[in-house]
């Protein structure tokens, strides 16, 4: 395995699905601090939309998991838009990535594992290695949907705070916070569930090369 290889396990299809979820955030994170958040909101929706584009640029068919995130994260911004409340676009990752690990979870107890359904033709793991995954998974998903409801009721988005020096609105507090600590947090995990999760591959199966 090369070096690169070893600090960075990452194939392209998860590059572009950690880029899709976070650089609209980024974008929104940079509009919302100069033009507020009707703009920001904007900027995100644009932003998820020309990355499902370029997911089905990029791989020639829809990406399941993104795809269901970023169609959530449209329907939840354009509520913001309408209303003019900036809840829904926060709100938005408790109610998905709690009823998420709830999906999850329910499908291991029925022995319908998806990620398994969705990534088996990407990745080969073990029946263990899958369930211990999903299970991981599961569990970051429920912590995250705590950690962005904590956040969102602490820092109001009517308020000023001075964080780092810097003085801004509690969505950008928000924003900030999904991107300086959710977003390497979550590369970070990853990466540590990929690199254990080596134990349970298997072989990857011989190329098809039927003639039918």
């Amino acid at each position: 395995m090369s070096r690169l290889k070893k600090l960075f396990p990452f194939n392209a299809e998860q590059t572009i699905n950690i880029l899709s979820e976070f650089g609209p955030l980024i974008t929104m994170f940079v509009v919302n601090a100069i033009a507020g958040i009707e703009a920001g909101t904007w900027a995100l929706l644009i932003t998820t939309g020309i990355a499902i584009g370029v997911m089905f640029y990029m791989f020639h068919r829809p990406p399941i998991f993104p795809l269901i995130a970023s169609g959530v994260t449209i329907v939840f911004g354009a509520m913001t838009i309408i209303t003019g409340d900036p809840m829904w676009v926060q709100i938005k990752v408790t109610i998905f990535n709690a009823l998420f690990a709830v999906f999850l979870i329910g499908g291991l107890i029925i022995k319908h594992n998806f990620f398994k359904f969705v990534f088996h033709e990407t990745f080969h793991y073990t029946d263990e290695g899958w369930n211990k995954f999903t299970w991981s998974f599961a569990l970051f998903f429920i912590f995250t949907a705590i950690a962005n409801e904590y956040v969102r009721q602490t820092y109001l988005d009517d308020h000023l705070y001075r964080i780092l020096g810097y003085t801004m609105n509690g969505v950008n507090v928000w924003i900030l916070f999904k991107i300086a600590i959710i977003l390497p947090m979550s590369m970070l995990y990853a990466w540590v569930l990929t690199r254990t999760l080596q134990k349970y591959r298997l072989p990857d199966p011989p190329p098809h090369t039927g003639t039918g």
